[in-house]
């Protein structure tokens, strides 16, 4: 009789940890779970730091003239009356190499 009762505490312990792991709310779902909130925990804190800059930027641009005048400066390229535009361009690295291919297109 003893042995009976063991025999179904065993099974009755098999089947627990069957469900345990590999049932609906198991550890699996757990596990998948956990990754899902490390990485959007990751994304938030991301955003956040995206969000206080632009914040930042919005202060700067509400409260001062100086970002306005850099932003129009970098991205609008205006310049001050009175001031001399200087543009620096660079030649590419192989353009100095080889002279330009001459084109057939033109001649006879």
């Amino acid at each position: 009789m003893l042995r009976w009762i063991a025999l179904v505490l065993i099974l009755l312990l098999i089947g627990l940890q069957l469900k345990l792991w590999s049932g609906n709310g198991g550890m699996r779902e757990v596990d998948a779970l956990r990754v899902s909130v490390k990485k959007q925990t990751d994304d938030n804190a991301r955003l956040q730091q995206r969000n206080q800059a632009v914040g930042a930027d919005v202060l700067d641009l509400k409260h001062g003239d100086q970002a306005v005048e850099a932003r129009a400066r970098t991205e609008l390229g205006l310049i001050k009356p009175g001031e001399v535009f200087y543009q620096v361009v660079e030649q590419p690295a192989h353009a100095g190499s080889a002279p330009p291919p001459a084109s057939s297109a033109g001649s006879p």
